[in-house]
C-alpha cells in the first residue's frame, strides 16, 4: 500500500469493492459496457495484478493488468470516479501499476480512445515499427 495525498493505492484484492467496479464499467466505460457482471468478475479474478485507489476507505479508482509475469503486460479497465477526477489519482494508479509494481521492466500495452495524453507521460506511444498486429474480438463492434 502507498499513499498519495488523501488517497491510498493498494493491490490487495480482498479490499476491492466489486460493486463500484461493476457500476463504472457497466454504465460509464465506453470500452466495457457490453460485458456482464460475471465477465467483469472473471476478468478481475484472472488478472495478474489489480490496483485500487481509496479515499476514506471507499474505492474511487481502479486498474487491472494481465501478464505472463515475465516480460509483458496489458493495462486494462483504468478508471477514476467523477468525484476524484482532476486530483492526479488516475496518474498515480497508472504509476503504481506500471512503474512501482513487479512489472516495472515489462513491455506494457494498452488501447485507449481518449486518454493518449495520460499514457504518453509514462512512455506509451503509437506503435510505428509495423510489428504490432491485432485481431479485434467478437464484441469489438459493440464498442463503436
Amino acid at each position: 500500500m502507498r499513499t498519495f495525498g488523501d488517497y491510498e493505492l493498494d493491490d490487495d484484492r480482498a479490499r476491492l469493492d466489486l460493486e463500484v467496479v461493476w457500476k463504472f464499467l457497466s454504465t460509464e466505460a465506453y470500452w466495457g459496457r457490453w460485458r456482464t457482471r460475471a465477465q467483469v468478475e472473471a476478468a478481475i479474478e484472472g488478472s495478474w495484478r489489480i490496483v485500487g485507489a481509496y479515499r476514506g476507505g471507499e474505492l474511487v479508482g481502479f486498474a487491472r493488468a494481465f501478464s505472463d509475469g515475465v516480460s509483458s503486460a496489458y493495462l486494462a479497465d483504468v478508471f477514476v470516479v467523477d468525484s476524484a477526477r482532476g486530483t492526479g489519482v488516475g496518474k498515480e494508479i497508472v504509476r503504481e501499476m506500471i512503474d512501482n509494481g513487479p512489472g516495472a521492466a515489462f513491455r506494457w500495452m494498452l488501447h485507449t480512445a481518449d486518454a493518449h495524453g495520460l499514457y504518453r507521460q509514462f512512455g506509451f506511444g503509437e506503435h510505428t515499427k509495423g510489428r504490432y498486429l491485432e485481431r479485434e474480438g467478437v464484441n469489438a463492434e459493440s464498442l463503436r
